[in-house]
């Protein structure tokens, strides 16, 4: 332990009484050890410090150190932060009393997916603006939606199992035929990159349109017909996205996109 945390203990074994004059004071107890710095305690800390505290930084630097520290004060976690004299909490007890926002991880989002357009937007402005010399042009928007097709299949594929079992929720074919569920992320990767490259578009266009099809019509049904309240497995199957709205605009561009390819494509072999 560094003599500035030793000084602390010493002077904070006991959680501080009032506050003296000055900044207002807090205390922390955190788990700082050779191999392992405790990520929420380093937040804690952040947040105290960021609100105007004087902290007193404490650190449990071995295993022992920290179940002693917890069985004396009757807690199964750290950090444990006390201000006042007043135990706090965690860092999510000490979010609260700041009037903090504390993110419920099972609570539903559109968080995932919005990042993810938004980057594979910026993506596609990028790649024309590189290519072409201007952002804003057709082939832009045909590479947001083939980068959005990839990107899409990527975190799908990180875990081909669990989305495969969310999927099997509310997908019409996969409910038929089990081993749509884990073929439809590597479709939907393969049409999206060749849609990126422009080519072997006789591959990419049925492809997109046939499980871009079928996954509008098994969301609509699950979500406007049936009215059932399910997580979508757009972005994998760890989500807690809602299946909708956001759901149906994945298949409705890949079908959208896969019509224009293949309005495109009498134009191109006049073309060349």
């Amino acid at each position: 332990m560094n003599n500035k945390a030793q000084d602390a203990r010493s002077d904070a074994q006991s959680p501080p009484g009032t506050a003296a004059a000055g900044p207002p004071r807090a205390t922390i107890y955190r788990m700082v050890m050779a191999h392992h710095t405790c990520p929420y305690g380093l937040k804690a800390l952040h947040l105290l410090r960021s609100r105007g505290y004087a902290v007193d930084d404490i650190w449990l630097t071995t295993r022992e150190e920290t179940d002693a520290f917890k069985a004396q004060h009757g807690v199964a976690t750290t950090p444990q932060t006390f201000i006042d004299g007043a135990r706090i909490g965690g860092h999510d007890d000490l979010r609260r009393y700041l009037g903090l926002k504390v993110r419920d991880p099972q609570a539903l989002t559109y968080a995932p997916v919005i990042a993810l357009f938004a980057i594979t937007a910026l993506m596609a402005l990028a790649a024309s603006h590189a290519a072409m010399g201007t952002p804003f042009t057709i082939r832009a928007a045909e590479w947001f939606i083939g980068f959005s097709m990839a990107l899409l299949a990527f975190l799908k594929l990180r875990d081909v199992a669990s989305f495969s079992s969310m999927f099997l929720n509310y997908d019409l074919l996969a409910k038929r035929w089990v081993p749509y569920a884990t073929i439809y992320p590597f479709a939907e990767g393969l049409a999206g990159i060749l849609m990126i490259s422009g080519a072997l578009s006789w591959i990419s266009i049925p492809v997109a349109l046939f499980i871009g099809s079928i996954g509008a019509v098994s969301v609509f049904k699950a979500v406007y017909i049936d009215k059932r309240e399910l997580k979508c497995a757009c972005v994998g199957g760890d989500s807690n996205v809602p299946l909708g709205f956001i759901s149906l605009t994945e298949n409705l561009m890949m079908i959208a996109m896969a019509l224009w390819m293949l309005a495109a494509a009498p134009a191109m072999v006049m073309g060349s």
